[in-house]
Order: structure tokens, then sequence, then C-alpha cells
């Protein structure tokens, strides 16, 4: 039978090509977290500048108590997978994901793990660039924008409430860890376990850290592809990544909700309000299943049925609304059921 591990923490850092932030890094490390009951995993990714060997060289000195693990990818295969390599490899109480670049703090992780071992209710911290009234220097416009772009996205979707999605930095508890199951291999994997947090009732705290932003020149990696192909991700994990249920709600309320869309302007105007509903519905999908989803339904039939003209428009919202509330207490009352499936 497997001993338990007697490490509380489990740092786990990525590293491509970071010759030139190691050793300040390590540094950072030992000042705030060498202690013997955590441990540190390096994720080699491929890297070819020097970092391979400035990593095995700090390793090697052994004048630091925390145990110290080196895995080395041959090629490169981003960050997702280096994430997902150090994970399988750790066996700490708690997983601290911390990026290699110092564009974030070692010292607002360390916060944060005190934060989170100090309250048995926390199971998941998150840091934030935005929330922060801490020390800061982003001038990257674009980057900026795409990040807080897909936060709210990433909030509509999931009906949370987080400011920056994409942040590296994050502590979990291993009840997580064990709940999730990640297959982005590239910087996807933000909202790759993001939206698996969600998906498994864990709620996420948001913490407020320093952020210096890193330039191309100065090595920075993520580029605007990678804010495109972020959009392509925010679908996949909400309307592809579910169970068939799901999906199957998703497509019934898309449908009636484009039915429902029909019913309002003219020629070009009438074409995008069927497009829009069809958009909504899919997000009412995603929140009601079948019975649920039907209620709402019938109470926009209702609606339907008063009225003349712009009163007609009217009566819909109103029921509608209506029915959003009794199908939301409905799906309440029935969540710890047998029925909770068709809620």
């Amino acid at each position: 039978m497997p001993q338990k591990s007697n490490n509380i923490l489990s740092i786990i850092i990525p590293v491509y090509n970071e010759k030139n932030f190691l050793l300040r890094l390590f540094e950072q490390l030992k000042e705030h977290f060498n202690q013997n009951n955590i441990e540190i995993i390096f994720v080699d990714d491929g890297s070819n500048d020097g970092s391979s060997e400035i990593l095995k060289n700090l390793k090697d000195k052994q004048n630091y108590k925390f145990a110290f693990k080196l895995i080395k990818l041959d090629i490169n295969s981003g960050k997702g997978k280096a994430l997902q390599s150090g994970i399988k490899n750790s066996d700490g109480d708690y997983i601290l994901l911390q990026d290699a670049d110092l564009e974030l703090d070692t010292k607002d992780a360390k916060e944060m793990f005190e934060m989170i071992i100090s309250n048995n209710d926390i199971k998941c911290i998150f840091g934030s660039r935005y929330l922060s009234g801490k020390l800061k220097k982003n001038n990257y416009f674009f980057n900026n924008l795409v990040g807080k772009f897909n936060s709210l996205i990433f909030n509509i979707f999931f009906s949370q409430s987080l400011s920056d999605v994409h942040c590296g930095l994050k502590i979990l508890h291993r009840s997580v860890i064990d709940k999730i199951k990640l297959s982005i291999n590239d910087f996807g994997i933000e909202i790759d376990l993001a939206s698996q947090i969600v998906r498994n009732n864990f709620f996420i705290y948001e913490f407020g850290v320093s952020y210096f932003f890193r330039s191309k020149a100065q090595g920075k990696k993520i580029t605007w592809i990678d804010g495109l192909k972020s959009f392509y991700y925010l679908i996949k994990v909400r309307f592809f990544d579910n169970s068939a249920s799901t999906n199957l709600s998703i497509i019934y309320s898309s449908i009636y909700m484009a039915f429902v869309g029909s019913h309002f302007g003219m020629g070009i105007g009438n074409t995008l309000f069927i497009i829009f509903f069809f958009i909504f519905g899919s997000v009412i999908g995603i929140h009601f299943k079948i019975i649920s989803s039907t209620i709402i339904f019938l109470f926009i039939f209702l609606g339907s049925l008063f009225g003349k003209g712009n009163g007609t428009t009217l009566a819909v919202l109103l029921f509608f609304l209506l029915g959003l509330l009794v199908a939301r207490n409905s799906k309440k009352y029935f969540s710890n059921t047998k029925y909770s499936l068709y809620f």
C-alpha cells in the first residue's frame, strides 16, 4: 500500500526557453518556499536555449530544503502538456501553478498558499491581474483586451464572475485536481482548467496579484493567434464538452428560441433577431435541461397570446422572465432527486 505523501504543497512550473529568468526565479522560490514539506516541479518543455542546463545545475547544487523534481519533455508540447505532466508527477495536498517568466510575483504565490491552508472551505484560488491594487506594468493593449473579453465570455457561458481566467498563478486543493481531466496542450489549458472546476461545482476565489508585462523581445510566448484560439476553446468547453443530455438541451432550446426570434422585426432585422435568439437559446440549454427549458418555452408561448404589436413583445418578455423564475426554482427543487437529469 503506497505511503501518504508528506508534502503539503507541489509547485508546478512549466519552462520553455526561460534562461534569462530561471536564476532569479529560483532565488525567489528559496526565499518564499524553502521548506522540507514542499516540492517544486520544473517541467522543461523542450527548451533549446540553455534552460535545461541551468535547471540541472540548480538541482545538483542542493542548496535548498524543498524537494526538487525535474521533468524533461523531448519536444516542445505546449504549456498545457507541461502542466499535465507536472500534475501527474505531483503528490502535494495543494497544487500551485506558477509561470517561469517572472511576470507574476512568487511573493503573491506565497500569500495565496497561506490563505488557502488557513481556510478549509477554500479549495481553489485564481490570481487576478485586474483586481490588484499592487504594482503593475502592462502596455500591451491587445493582450489585455482579449484577456478581459475572454473572461467576460467565460462568465456568461458558465454563470461566473471571474475577472481573469487566463492568469497563470493558481492554487488548487488535491480534491479539485482529482476531479478533473485536462486535455488541452497549449495556452487553452487555462480555459480548460477553469471550466472543469466550475463543472465539478467548486467555487473559484480570486486574489489580486502584481503583474510585470514581458514583451516579445524579452521572450513573450503568447501571441494574437493564441488569443483567437482561445475563442475556439471557449466554444469547445462550453458547447461540445458536455453530457448527451446537456447537448440535447442546447439544441432544443436553440431551436425554440430561434422560433421566438422569428416573430420580431422585418427583413434583415428579423434575421438578426433569429440569430440572436438562437445563440441566447443555446445558453439557456446549458443551464436548463429538457423539462425546465420546456417550462420557459411554455411561458413564452402564453405571453405571445396577449396583446398586439409592441404589447405582444412586452408580454413575451414578461412571461419569459416569469418562466425563467419558475424553471430555476423547479431545477433547484429537483436538484437532489432522481429527476435532476431532466431539470
